[in-house]
């Protein structure tokens, strides 16, 4: 928000929004990357040390694409921060905390203008896909002490990445360029 009270996103001037409908977008934001990782997932029997995939990254994806990287961030970090606090994963959470935040924001960041560039979303959910599997390995072998073991987690997180990108792509493009008219 600028000193006029409007807000700026990906570079376009939009009406200005009330700090009400701010904090209620960013909590639906944020609610629907934690309810997509909570109710949809499949945890994985080829992992030393657990692991799951979910269904959080097309939301996490979707958010940094449609809405950029400030509310990327906020919704990866806290939403998939929650997840871990509720799903006995309490360990992680600090971890992924800033592994997915960061995620969020380097997708959003990156991905700025893709409607227009179709490389830009791909290329930006990789980027914050090296980030995650580096962010995640250092995480297991952290929490683990082997630095060994997380190299069996990396299959799952690509699964995801890839998951995710398949479907958050298209579908933040159609958000992008249809729905979001009415948001503003």
């Amino acid at each position: 928000m600028d000193s006029k009270g409007v807000m700026r996103h990906s570079g376009t001037m939009e009406k200005p929004r009330s700090i009400a409908k701010e904090v209620t977008l960013n909590g639906l934001l944020i609610a629907l990357v934690f309810v997509s990782t909570y109710l949809i997932q499949i945890r994985l029997p080829i992992s030393l040390n657990g692991g799951l995939v979910h269904m959080g990254n097309v939301a996490l994806f979707t958010v940094a694409l449609v809405f950029g990287k400030k509310k990327g961030a906020m919704a990866g970090a806290v939403g998939m921060g929650l997840f871990d606090l509720v799903s006995g994963w309490v360990a992680w959470a600090p971890f992924t905390f800033v592994v997915r935040g960061v995620m969020g924001y380097l997708i959003g960041r990156f991905s700025e203008g893709f409607e227009n560039a179709w490389w830009k979303a791909p290329a930006a959910i990789i980027l914050g896909g090296i980030w995650m599997l580096a962010g995640y390995y250092a995480t297991e072998g952290i929490l683990y002490g082997n630095w060994i073991a997380p190299v069996t987690s990396i299959p799952g997180n690509l699964t995801q990445l890839g998951l995710g990108a398949v479907i958050a792509i298209p579908f933040s493009k159609m958000l992008k360029s249809n729905a979001l008219k009415f948001m503003r």
